[in-house]
Order: C-alpha cells, then sequence, then structure tokens
C-alpha cells in the first residue's frame, strides 16, 4: 500500500514538473528527493530507487549547458537536419506572408482566452452601418434570381450600373483613392447580404474585392498606378480579372507554366525595357466582363536584362484586356451560374516593364504579394457568402417546415426534421460566431493564412451540408425549377465555393494543418529554420534555444493532457466570468492540450513524411477546426450579451464540435503508422476511453423548437442576410405567409379537431372554412384568418411548371460553338 501511495505521488509530482515546465535542475532535485524517500521508506535503494538516481544525475548534468549541448543538442541537430520537413522558398513566403492569430493558443495547447475576448466584437462605423441598410438592401431588392441565372444567364445591366454607381467594387480601396475604405467586417456583412439574396450578383462584387488587380495595386503598386488605376477601378470605369489559374496549375499555383521573358521592345513608338508573355488561363471570374487583367506568371531574365540573373521568380502585372494578342471573352458555365467566367490567354505578347504592379522592383515578387493577399482575402470573400447561404437556408427552411403540414402537423414539429432543422441551427450559429472573429481579425490588420484556409474550407462545407438538409426538408418543392424556388440558386453554386480558391479536398489535407504546424506552432518552425541555416554555428545556437522550449513545450502538454483526461478537464482553465459557459471553456482547453501534444508527436515522428500522410493531416485539421469554432461560438455567445436563450444552442454546438474534434484526434491515433507513438498517444489521450458524445435527441428537440416558436432567435439566428416581406417576392412570402400561420394557429387546431371527430370534412371542391363558421366550431374572424393563411399556403407549396416549347430552345444551340480549351488557347 505505501508503495501504491508513494507511486502516486511520485506520478502527480511528475505531473506537475512537467505542466509547469520546470528547469532541468528543479527535475534532477525532485527526482533525487523522491529516491531518499523511497530509500527511507522502502529501507533500501532498490530498482526503483536505482532509476530514479540515474534520472535524477541525468538531469543534474543536462542541467550544464556545456554538457547538453555537446551530449544532446548537437547529434539531435545533426540528426534533424535529414527528418525536419524541409521549406521550399515558395512554401516559405507563404509561410512568412500571414500572421498567426488565435489558432497559435490552440497549437500551444494552453489558450490565453483574453486574447480571444480582446478581438473586437462586430462594429460597424455610421456610413458602413447606412450602406448595409441602404445601397445594399437596394441593390437586393432590385436582384430577380431567376432572371439572372436563367432567363439571361447573365448579370444584367442595371445591376452592374448601381454597384458602379455606389462603388461596391472600391469597397476596399481606400478614400484617398476614390474607394470607400470599409473595414473587413463591413465588406463582410455586405457581400453576406448579397450572397442570401444571388451568389451570381455577389459574385461580381466579392471579386473586385478579394485577390486581385485593386487590392495589389494598393498595397504594393507605384504612385502612378495608384493614382490611375484605384480611382477607375473604385468607380468601375475598369472591371478587374485575376488570372491565375491554367491548366496544369489549379491548387498548386506555383507550378504555373505561363512565362515572360525579359527582353526590349517598341511600346508607344519608344524602344523600352518590357515583358514578352505567353500564357493560359482558364476559371478566371470577371474574364469575360474584364477590361483590366491581372496576370501571374514566371519571370525569366536570359539576357539578364535587369541584373539579377536569368531566374526572377513569380510576378504579377496589370494588362488591358484590348491590348494587342490578349485573348479574352469566351466563357465557361460554372455548374451552370450566371457570373462571368472564362479562360484567356496570349502568346508573345510584349508589355512595357512598368505594368508589373510595384513596377520593375517587384518582378519576382509575386508570389509574396498573393500569399499576402491571400491569407486576409480568403478569410472575407467565401466565408461571408457561405455563413449568408448557411443562415438563408435556415431562414427559408424554417418557415416553409412551419408552414407546410403532413399528417396533420408541420413538417418541422416531426422528430425526423427536428434532426437536419438542429444541424441548420448549428451549421448558421457557428458560422457566423467565426465569421465575425476572423472579419475582426482581418478589420484589425491581421493576416491570419492559416484560420483563412481553415474558414474558407469548413464554412462551405458545413453550407453544404445546410443546402443539403434545406432540400430534403424542402422535398419536391425544392428540385422543381422556376421563378419561385429560392433554393436553387444555393444549390447550383456549392460546387463553386468547395472548389475555388484552392479545392477544400487540398486544403483540409495539404494547407490547413501542415502550413499550422509550421506557422503556428511556437518552436517548430524556428527548428527548421535553423536547421536550414547554412551557418552551422549559427544555426546550432539558433536550434538549441527553440528545441529546448519546444521539449518544455512538448513534455508540458503530454502531462498536461493526461492530467486533465484523468480529471474530465474539472482542473483546465476557464477566463473570469465565463459563469454558465466556465465548463465548455474548459473542455476546450483541456482538448487544446490533446490537440497541441497529438500534433506535436506527428510533426516529431512523420517529419517530412507528413506531406504524404494526407489522411492524417486532414483529420488533424478538422480536429484545429472545431477547436476554433468552439472558441468562436463561445465568444459569441458572450458578445451576443450572453442570452439564455442562446444557451441551448451553444450547448448543441459545443457537444457536437467537441465529439467531432474527439473522432478526428481518435482517427490519427488509430490510423497513426508508428507503433510506439500511436500507443503513447492513446495513452495520453484516452486513459479512461472516449470523453465526448454528440447532442441529445432532447437538445436538438429544443433547439430545433426555438427556432419555430420564438421569432427573435429566428431573427438573431439571420442576422445580416436579406429579408423581404414582399408577398410578390419567393423569400418575402415565406414571411408573409409564416405570420399569418402562427395567427391562425389557434383557429387550425379547432379545424383539426372537428375533422378527426367528424364533423368537417375537408377536400377540393368543398368550402370547409364556410362550413367551419356555420356550424360555430370557428368564429368569423378565425375563419378569415384561416382563408389568409390556406390562400398564402397554397402559394408557399406551389411549384412552377412550364410550357414545354418554353424551355426546349434555351440549350438548343449552346453545343454548337463550344470548343475546348485547348482549341479556344490555340486559335
Amino acid at each position: 500500500m505505501v508503495e501504491l501511495l508513494f507511486c502516486i505521488a511520485l506520478l502527480a509530482g511528475v505531473i506537475a514538473l512537467g505542466m509547469y515546465k520546470s528547469p532541468l535542475w528543479l527535475w534532477a532535485a525532485g527526482l533525487a528527493g523522491a529516491a531518499i524517500i523511497w530509500g527511507a521508506v522502502h529501507g533500501s535503494t532498490g530498482l526503483m530507487g536505482f532509476l530514479l538516481w540515474l534520472f535524477a544525475i541525468a538531469f543534474a548534468a543536462l542541467s550544464i549547458p556545456q554538457v547538453r549541448r555537446m551530449a544532446v543538442m548537437a547529434p539531435v541537430f545533426k540528426a534533424v537536419k535529414g527528418t525536419l520537413p524541409t521549406v521550399s522558398d515558395t512554401e516559405s513566403q507563404a509561410l512568412e506572408a500571414g500572421t498567426v492569430g488565435f489558432d497559435a493558443e490552440l497549437f500551444s495547447g494552453e489558450p490565453d482566452w483574453d486574447k480571444l475576448r480582446s478581438i473586437a466584437p462586430i462594429v460597424l462605423t455610421p456610413e458602413e452601418q447606412a450602406f448595409l441598410e441602404g445601397p445594399t438592401n437596394e441593390l437586393c431588392r432590385m436582384i430577380d434570381d431567376w432572371q439572372v441565372r436563367h432567363t439571361e444567364r447573365e448579370v444584367p445591366e442595371e445591376v452592374w450600373d448601381f454597384v458602379k454607381k455606389h462603388g461596391f467594387l472600391g469597397m476596399l480601396i481606400s478614400k484617398e483613392h476614390g474607394g470607400l475604405g470599409f473595414s473587413a467586417q463591413a465588406q463582410s456583412l455586405i457581400i453576406g447580404k448579397i450572397a442570401s439574396r444571388s451568389p451570381d450578383v455577389v459574385t461580381i462584387v466579392m471579386v473586385p474585392n478579394s485577390l486581385g488587380p485593386g487590392e495589389l495595386i494598393e498595397k504594393y503598386g507605384t504612385d502612378e498606378q495608384k493614382e490611375h488605376f484605384l480611382p477607375r477601378l473604385a468607380k468601375g470605369q475598369e472591371i478587374p480579372c485575376f488570372s491565375l489559374t491554367g491548366p496544369t496549375s489549379g491548387s498548386d499555383a506555383a507550378t504555373m507554366r505561363d512565362i515572360g521573358i525579359i527582353t526590349r521592345g517598341e511600346h508607344e513608338g519608344k524602344d523600352v525595357v518590357g515583358i514578352s508573355l505567353s500564357w493560359d488561363k482558364r476559371y478566371i471570374t470577371l474574364g469575360p466582363k474584364a477590361t483590366l487583367v491581372g496576370l501571374a506568371f514566371r519571370a525569366f531574365d536570359p539576357e539578364n536584362i535587369l541584373g539579377r540573373g536569368e531566374t526572377l521568380g513569380i510576378t504579377v502585372a496589370m494588362i488591358p484586356a484590348d491590348h494587342p494578342g490578349v485573348q479574352i471573352g469566351r466563357r465557361h458555365l460554372p455548374a451552370g451560374n450566371a457570373f462571368p467566367n472564362g479562360p484567356n490567354w496570349g502568346k508573345d505578347v510584349f508589355i512595357p516593364i512598368d505594368w508589373v504592379i510595384g513596377g520593375e522592383k517587384m518582378v519576382g515578387q509575386g508570389w509574396r504579394m498573393l500569399m499576402e493577399c491571400l491569407a486576409a482575402g480568403r478569410a472575407i470573400s467565401l466565408p461571408s457568402s457561405a455563413t449568408a447561404g448557411s443562415k438563408a437556408m435556415l431562414r427559408f427552411t424554417s418557415a416553409y417546415a412551419r408552414i407546410r403540414k403532413q399528417f396533420g402537423l408541420p413538417v418541422a414539429r416531426m422528430e425526423g426534421v427536428e434532426e437536419p432543422l438542429a444541424r441548420m441551427v448549428e451549421a448558421a450559429y457557428a458560422n457566423e460566431a467565426a465569421r465575425a472573429v476572423t472579419a475582426a481579425m482581418v478589420s484589425r490588420g491581421e493576416r491570419p493564412s492559416v484560420l483563412s484556409a481553415l474558414m474558407k474550407y469548413q464554412t462551405t462545407e458545413r453550407m453544404r451540408r445546410s443546402v443539403n438538409d434545406a432540400f430534403d426538408i424542402h422535398g419536391g418543392r425544392a428540385i422543381c425549377d422556376g421563378p419561385h424556388n429560392y433554393l436553387q440558386s444555393a444549390y447550383q453554386m456549392v460546387p463553386v465555393g468547395i472548389t475555388v480558391e484552392g479545392a477544400n479536398i487540398l486544403t483540409r489535407t495539404l494547407i490547413t494543418f501542415a502550413q499550422g504546424a509550421l506557422r503556428s506552432h511556437p518552436y517548430l518552425y524556428k527548428e527548421i529554420q535553423a536547421a536550414q541555416d547554412p551557418d552551422s554555428e549559427r544555426g546550432l545556437d539558433a536550434f538549441e534555444t527553440a528545441f529546448s522550449g519546444h521539449i518544455a513545450h512538448s513534455v508540458a502538454n503530454a502531462t498536461g493532457a493526461f492530467f486533465h483526461n484523468l480529471t474530465g478537464g474539472f482542473f483546465a482553465a476557464a477566463p473570469d466570468r465565463a459563469y454558465e459557459m466556465a465548463p465548455w471553456y474548459r473542455q476546450l482547453a483541456r482538448s487544446a492540450r490533446n490537440f497541441a501534444f497529438v500534433a506535436d508527436v506527428t510533426v516529431a515522428t512523420l517529419g517530412g513524411a507528413l506531406k504524404r500522410k494526407q489522411k492524417l493531416s486532414g483529420r488533424l485539421a478538422d480536429a484545429l477546426s472545431e477547436l476554433y469554432f468552439l472558441a468562436c461560438v463561445l465568444k459569441r455567445f458572450e458578445d451576443d450579451g450572453s442570452l439564455s436563450s442562446d444557451r441551448d444552442i451553444v450547448a448543441l454546438c459545443a457537444a457536437n464540435g467537441l465529439y467531432r474534434f474527439e473522432e478526428a484526434l481518435r482517427g490519427v491515433i488509430d490510423n497513426f503508422p508508428n507503433t510506439p507513438a500511436r500507443v503513447l498517444m492513446r495513452t495520453i489521450v484516452f486513459p479512461l476511453g472516449g470523453a465526448y458524445r454528440p447532442a441529445s435527441d432532447i437538445l436538438g428537440h429544443r433547439v430545433s423548437k426555438l427556432v419555430l416558436d420564438a421569432p427573435e432567435v429566428r431573427d438573431r439566428l439571420t442576422r445580416h442576410i436579406f429579408i423581404s416581406n414582399d408577398p410578390d417576392d419567393p423569400t418575402g412570402l415565406l414571411e408573409v405567409a409564416l405570420k399569418k400561420v402562427v395567427a391562425a394557429e389557434e383557429a387550425e387546431k379547432k379545424m383539426e379537431r372537428a375533422i378527426r371527430e367528424g364533423r368537417l370534412r375537408r377536400y377540393h371542391g368543398i368550402d370547409w372554412i364556410g362550413d367551419a363558421m356555420a356550424k360555430g366550431i370557428v368564429t368569423e374572424s378565425e375563419g378569415q384568418q384561416l382563408r389568409e393563411a390556406e390562400a398564402l399556403i397554397a402559394r408557399v407549396i406551389a411549384v412552377d411548371h412550364f410550357d414545354p416549347a418554353a424551355v426546349e430552345p434555351h440549350y438548343a444551340t449552346m453545343g454548337h460553338n463550344s470548343r475546348s480549351a485547348g482549341n479556344a488557347a490555340a486559335e
């Protein structure tokens, strides 16, 4: 019994020393003390005492810097040079382009809640708020989605004229240069509101305000370029596109084959230094409408005209679309959507070197420029539109499911429908929480490269699930297209969001965790930089500092994770004044410890092979995503005023998020290729088995009931999207009908009771409402309510149908003049 108590005390001491990152001399002293106590209690040193003295002496020796450097650091430094993943120049530029945000707190295993709380809630200036409520709403009201995506298959000119007139295309351009100069938060909300009305129209607004000539010129352009182009871009006098993707370079854009040769040529009658360009690009949004083409290419200087060698690197230039040799104007049909998208190409097109964004000095700096802009832009555009899509799906579907009846009750009251409806509530709440936090980071000047990748793939995937759930609940009403189908445009646009700005399948498996481990980990990137330092002595110095910190960090996470998993996270840190959310904060802190530990073991064990273990990397990206989203959910709850009505929603998000997190880690551990590491991780992370379960059916029932019965909750869950109250608008009809149906609910119950009792019959050709009034089942005013509701319900559930002749010609000539991208590029 004494030995057992000693072992428990020893384990507790080791955990304490590890969690608090104790120095080696303290480890030595603690182990020596334990050895003395063991000898006194046991009466002899024995094996246990021997091992304790052995480790105490070893730690004491290693606490001497010279000994530690010679015995450990130098050999490890030599070994890791061949095992740590190498970082190419393009990878290095991508890593250094962005900033580190709250993701670093999660990788540390010890999140600082004050840093999370320091991120501003949603704050707009009066000018931004007025624009959101004024021109943005006006634009949404003028959009006819059916006209855009079907009748014309084009964004109408009146819409183009409106967005140009009101400066929608220059939201990110500073006021100094004629733009609106709006914050990232404002841009995000404006984009989201338009997206909730029309994915096609939001695309023409979103693209000029994301990665493209406007942002690149604003940040890197010469004074002359800024003065000439930015006012024109802000007013819509120039329509920009940005040409990055080509047939052989999609998500792997750095492998582009488009080239520019530095040479001399004639421009406007003068002999100038310029670039001879040959390129082939595709999938270029706004390309067919563009007047200004942003182009990324590899620059070479075989004659060394610039004096910087032959290979200069990726470069970005802007070229007028009507410049001789530029081929533009063909159209792709991405998933049948109407926004302009198409290829462009050119061969031996000469441009002056002044057309490089930033001028001659920025030749070869294009990849850094692109990565810096993408780190911020990817955090705004698609997450905003995907979040708005999730909220719109919830608003439309909650109304329809409350209006539509089957088996004598609203379909929303059925358990089978409650499940997807609760899932849609979770997606809307969590997506908006993460969108708001991430946009606030960008608004204060951050460029969260890891979080932007995470946000892009997570919000679009969650939106995809919400769209599918909306279709399932609407049933046949959703699949019949026509002017009154308010879901089809979202359904068509889902694959586009999933694919662009880095396909989700690759963003998840190659970018999020792989870059996060390097960029957000407190020590790993420093160790890699030290290992790649050509000066071995300087590299060893830097490596020793980083590696010492890394060892302490790893031990702290291993011991901390084990301790919190044994104690159920009861002692994990929660912020002050967390109140009823404190348990969820503690579980988030516990999970962050587990994630940091598993991430450390994964990188240390696999090294450079991690790039090939994409299933493991993808699961770790999922785990990181769940932690970030839960942190944002908890922050949103506080920012919204800790409303009691939202507690169940937060509990739903937290329970499901923690369960998905644990399953992602379980997938990593179960499939880990190194057996000792797998056993170690399973012992640390799951000492008592799994800790989390998905949200219960009862909780899902409460949440779905909340969105149906509490209008203020439904409004809060779907805030910042466009809401119509026009009964002649398909979505406005939903809002009007919902209010009438709710108002007539008591009268409807009387009718249903009478029908069940056989006192009333409800069939076509019978005025059952008139009969009910005549028999005194309902009053005259109740009967009028029922007639109004009945008429609106009939319109809500109606589907469009067409004369066959009206739908045949639409596609008849589309294929006749089509040609492959290869043929187009060759002509």
